[in-house]
This record gives C-alpha cells, structure tokens and sequence, in this order.
C-alpha cells in the first residue's frame, strides 16, 4: 500500500531538491534527481499536496541567481499549504533538532515539515538523509531521498 492511499502524501521539498532542476545534468544522479523533482512538482493533486515554510522562503531569498531564485519561488507560491505555527515553537524545535547534528538551515527546514505535518521530507542532501536515517526516532517527518518520494507518489 503507498502512502496515496489514504489520500495526497503532504510533502516538504528542501531547497536542495527544489533547485536540483537547475544544476549541471551531466551526471546520472543530478539528472534522476532533477526528472524525479519535476514529476513531483508536476503530480496532481490527489497524489501529493506541497508544504511550503519560512525557511524556503528565507533561504530562497538567498540564492545568488536570481533568475533561479524567482523560479523557485514560484514553485513555492503554488505549495498547497503553508505550516501555520508560532515563532517561538519553531525555534525551539530548531535547536533541539541543531543539538543532534542537524545544520542550521536543514534543522530549521525539518522543524517547518514537522509543524506543517508532512508525510516525507524530500532532499537531494546525502548529509542530511543520513541525520534522517540515524535520528528517524527522534523526529516528526520521514526524512527521504527524492527518487523514494516520486516512486511513492507515482505508485
């Protein structure tokens, strides 16, 4: 049984993932990743629904391409839903997630999938599955690579 079964899979797409369109295609891996990101951007709506957070739109703004930053944000503004939480409970969920390895930005982008009630976390970032795949206990969303999440969402 996929996760569409029981509806649209909420889905949280890092930066990483989102700008993984925009980097050099010339190997296997950039490029899988880059078709899987644009078939999950692509999927109806009654197979995935986006949670769009602060922390895209903090740290889109500072992508030193501008032309790649308004194309992702433009693909932000269609994110279905935006997490509604307070302040204070996103930054102490950031730093809980910071004191087990998460870096700054990643920390701050998995505290916004977890008040945003996503089903999967999606991420280019090797470092990143990997903090996922060693704390999965500790956390509120499923921390995954995006070749898994196009899979589960086309299946």
């Amino acid at each position: 049984m996929s996760l569409v079964d029981n509806g649209p899979v909420r889905a949280y797409l890092d930066i990483c993932a989102l700008k993984r369109p925009f980097d050099d295609q010339a190997q296997p891996r950039i490029r899988l990743e880059a078709h899987a990101v644009l078939e999950l951007l692509a999927a109806a709506s009654d197979r995935v629904t986006f949670v769009g957070s602060p922390a895209h739109d903090v740290e889109n703004t500072q992508n030193p391409l501008p032309w790649r930053a308004r194309r992702v944000a433009a693909w932000l503004e269609g994110a279905t839903t935006r997490l509604d939480a307070k302040a204070d409970d996103l930054i102490r969920r950031t730093s809980e997630l910071m004191a087990l390895g998460f870096r700054n930005f990643d920390a701050f982008h998995v505290a916004c999938a977890e008040f945003g009630h996503a089903d999967a976390f999606a991420t280019t970032d090797d470092r990143l599955l990997g903090l996922g795949r060693r704390h999965a206990a500790a956390l509120r969303v499923r921390i995954v690579d995006v070749l898994t999440l196009a899979k589960e969402v086309a299946s």
